[in-house]
């Protein structure tokens, strides 16, 4: 699963460096971002040694694809249309990689080579230091990204914000979603499974008498209302463990 290490770790960084600059997804400083990643997926596939074969060169092509559909799916999910689209397209690009993991090469070249003199206390192989890079990279914006893509395709959330709604008074999900799933895949590779329980019930815990507040701050406000920030709440928290359960069940 070498390529698929290579192409989640892009796809993170890409929208990690998204999610730092302009939020629109019409600015033109995101406009730059598709080359920006086929630039990084060549270099991180080049450093990984991982062109020194036809199979590794054939899944390299398909990751480029995939990651140009994303990044665009993605972006013009972004401006407000096409959630669904956007999901099928990252699941695709995914299921693509591993299905054709056979003929992806052993991590090998620079990174290699730098793992053997770095000497690091864990020592992990190469295979599975990109990898866990990439998972890593995943939970961070490109989690909170899939979140939102599944929150509006159930309609939990309006395809675009709006003032007042429900992203933005619970808007701290965007920092503890990336936190949580980061804890969730660091204690369950830790074996510590039970620790990350705890954190999903943490969660829950602590934000309990925010959503009470909702019920109790404004008399007027619809029952409706109430659930819907509800519904809001569970079904982004579910998917992003899954998200979280996804990486660790990659990395095992």
């Amino acid at each position: 699963m070498s390529v698929l290490a290579a192409l989640l770790v892009t796809i993170g960084s890409v929208d990690l460096l998204r999610s730092l600059g302009p939020h629109p997804a019409t600015a033109r400083e995101t406009r730059g971002l598709p080359a920006l990643g086929l630039l990084l997926l060549l270099v991180v596939t080049a450093t990984a040694g991982l062109l020194g074969t036809w199979g590794g060169v054939a899944l390299t092509a398909l990751a480029a694809a995939g990651l140009l559909a994303w990044t665009v799916a993605a972006e013009r999910a972004d401006a407000g249309s096409g959630h669904g689209l956007a999901l099928s397209t990252f699941a695709a690009a995914l299921l693509v990689q591993l299905a054709g993991s056979g003929w992806a090469p052993p991590v090998g070249g620079l990174l290699a080579d730098w793992l053997a003199w770095s000497d690091l206390p864990w020592q992990p192989t190469p295979d599975h230091a990109l990898l866990l890079a990439g998972l890593v990279l995943v939970q961070l914006a490109t989690g909170n990204r899939l979140v939102r893509l599944v929150l509006v395709t159930t309609g939990a959330l309006p395809a675009r914000p709006v003032a007042g709604g429900v992203d933005g008074e619970l808007r701290g999900g965007r920092l503890l979603g990336p936190l949580e799933r980061l804890f969730i895949l660091g204690l369950g590779l830790a074996g510590e499974l039970t620790a990350a329980g705890l954190v999903i019930a943490a969660k829950g815990l602590i934000r309990w008498p925010e959503l009470r507040s909702h019920a109790s701050s404004d008399d007027s406000r619809r029952p409706s209302d109430i659930d819907k920030v509800t519904e809001y709440f569970l079904v982004g928290s579910f998917v992003s463990w899954l998200v979280a359960l996804g990486a660790l069940l990659l990395a095992s």
